[in-house]
């Protein structure tokens, strides 16, 4: 393992090649770095390498790290997010990666609309039907963006998914190539898309270049961009 510049510059040589390999601008994909359980020495590593976007997990790990850091970056919750933990997550991050249902839509609005902000906002979809897993089953996934459209302060951006784990990739295509296509079909009925493209934030370490050539427009990497993450941070 190499150190946290040479793990960025590998995996962004990888995500170019796999966007190269699909016929998709490079640009058009985001690295967002999963930095739970990371040290801020890790994460300011990262920063210097010109790493700009960050994923937490857990609210009181990222209130801290934010605190510290600043807003020399953008960060994404891409955890679970409960309803009234809302209003803290509302002030502290750039983006919303989970939202999976109505009650913690209108909390997220509450607070949003008393801070003058408007959120980008991506709906999880639960693609392989997993009851340990958070997430919109995909046939309700157009209900729930209907719905979103009534919250002025919340900015649907598209759908973020986390596919059951498998330890071959390629068994991961069948459920990011939904993902897309669930995307489209919601772009096409107009919930998704209003704003440019349907932004899909699937794909992580161990798939993320499947990820990429099935249409991922974000790919959260932890493990090896920063390798092992440490438990007792």
């Amino acid at each position: 393992m190499g150190t946290v510049a040479e793990n960025i510059e590998a995996i962004r040589a990888r995500i170019q090649a796999a966007a190269q390999r699909a016929g998709r601008d490079p640009h058009s994909v985001r690295l967002v770095a999963v930095s739970k359980h990371q040290p801020l020495e890790a994460i300011q590593e990262a920063m210097a390498a010109g790493q700009t976007v960050f994923g937490e997990n857990y609210l009181q790990e990222a209130e801290a790290k934010i605190a510290a850091l600043g807003q020399a970056a953008a960060w994404h919750c891409i955890g679970h997010l409960q309803s009234n933990k809302a209003r803290i997550a509302a002030e502290i991050f750039d983006c919303i990666e989970t939202v999976d249902r109505l009650k913690l839509a209108k909390a997220l609005e509450t607070r949003l609309a008393e801070l003058g902000k408007i959120m980008p906002v991506l709906v999880q979809v639960n693609v392989g039907g997993e009851a340990q897993k958070a997430g919109v089953a995909p046939e309700e996934a157009g209900q729930l963006c209907r719905d979103l459209k009534q919250f002025p302060h919340l900015s649907l951006q598209g759908l973020m998914t986390m596919p059951p784990f498998v330890e071959d990739p390629e068994e991961s295509r069948g459920y990011f190539r939904r993902l897309r296509l669930l995307g489209e079909e919601l772009a096409a009925q107009g919930f998704l898309g209003r704003e440019g493209v349907v932004a899909l934030s699937m794909g992580m370490s161990g798939d993320f270049e499947v990820a990429i050539e099935e249409g991922a427009t974000l790919v959260r990497v932890g493990t090896a961009l920063f390798g092992e993450r440490d438990q007792a941070v």
